[in-house]
């Protein structure tokens, strides 16, 4: 145990979030709450619609529910993107047309991150790094051909 290095809460943290679709769940629960803020706004244009305004709570609730799972429950986000897909397109109708809108697209965008998250990936190769991969390999060629006609010579 000792000789194991700690691991600073950062990395921690750095490790558990690029194991899961991070993003994604943290844009539908926050698009959730702020579809749920604009429920409670003292405007005059807020409206309700459906049963004294259930809906209006329902979906939003639903919608932070859902990104909490896809955070803490990764392995079942495709389920609950398209579930969250469908829920904020329906607070367009049931509260306030999505939270004004940013509630609605903040929703729709974080359900296809989650949507679009792949396990295990290899890490990305910058353009840099593989550029310099194709300079090095090409002169390694170059050289392994001189070599040859050397000693073919």
């Amino acid at each position: 145990m000792a000789d194991r290095p700690r691991r600073g809460a950062r990395a921690a943290f750095r490790g558990w979030r690029a194991r899961r679709p991070f993003w994604g769940g943290l844009l539908l629960a926050l698009a959730g709450g702020e579809i749920l803020l604009t429920e409670k706004a003292s405007l005059k244009v807020v409206m309700h619609i459906g049963m004294q305004g259930a809906a209006g709570y329902l979906l939003p609730t639903l919608m932070a529910l859902l990104g909490l799972l896809i955070l803490f429950n990764p392995a079942q986000r495709l389920f609950y993107s398209i579930t969250g897909v469908l829920l904020s397109l329906g607070t367009w109708v049931t509260s306030n047309l999505g939270g004004f809108f940013i509630g609605l697209l903040l929703g729709v965008t974080g359900s296809c991150l989650a949507f679009g998250w792949l396990p295990d990936q290899e890490p990305r190769v910058s353009r840099r790094e593989r550029r310099k991969q194709a300079k090095a390999t090409a002169r390694a060629q170059a050289e392994g051909t001189k070599g040859a006609k050397g000693l073919a010579a």
